[in-house]
């Protein structure tokens, strides 16, 4: 398995690499599993991805496995109970984003859209599907990643730059960004 082709930013390490061929560009619908990557994206702000990557089981733990009706209910005790959390990483500001993105989730379902319908919505519930032959290709962001930035902003989410959130375009397979020599590109690509 460690032989296929790869996009180069996943290395040889065997976590980035399950997580790079399982995960990362298949499109997700599940309401939780979007939450779950919006608040891991937030959290990798200023770090590495494999560095949140390694905490994702803290995390789960840590925010009770994403459920944002509980986490909207946080209180300061809860913050302080997560700022003692090494499973985590540990900054005031992206932990208080979490409960403030809870909420802002919870709004977003009264208002009869969900995250599903809200992040597909902009892509006509079609992934974008890209031809980079090379990382340096992919950009940081786009226009679609900032007018979904600006937006989420406007409806109180925190964390949400536009770098933040074409990250999250990618890993929630809104996007097909695999280079085009990766052993995921052509599956993902024709839908399988």
């Amino acid at each position: 398995m460690t032989d296929l082709p790869r996009c180069a930013w996943c290395g040889t390490d065997p976590l980035y690499c399950a997580y790079h061929d399982e995960e990362w560009g298949v499109p997700l619908h599940d309401e939780r599993a979007l939450f779950e990557l919006l608040t891991l994206e937030g959290a990798q702000a200023g770090l590495s991805w494999f560095t949140i990557l390694k905490k994702r089981e803290g995390y789960r733990r840590a925010f009770d496995r994403f459920d944002a009706e509980r986490i909207a209910r946080y209180t300061e005790a809860d913050v302080a109970r997560l700022m003692a959390d090494a499973g985590i990483v540990r900054n005031r500001l992206k932990i208080e984003s979490t409960i403030t993105n809870a909420r802002a989730t919870l709004a977003l379902r009264e208002s009869g859209v969900g995250l599903d319908g809200y992040f597909w919505n902009f892509v006509d519930r079609q992934p974008i599907v890209n031809a980079w032959t090379d990382m340096s290709q992919v950009p940081a962001s786009t226009p679609l990643s900032d007018a979904i930035s600006k937006d989420l902003k406007r409806r109180g989410f925190k964390f949400v730059g536009s770098t933040i959130l074409y990250a999250h375009m990618q890993a929630m397979g809104l996007v097909n960004d695999h280079t085009t020599g990766c052993f995921r590109y052509g599956a993902l690509a024709s839908g399988s």
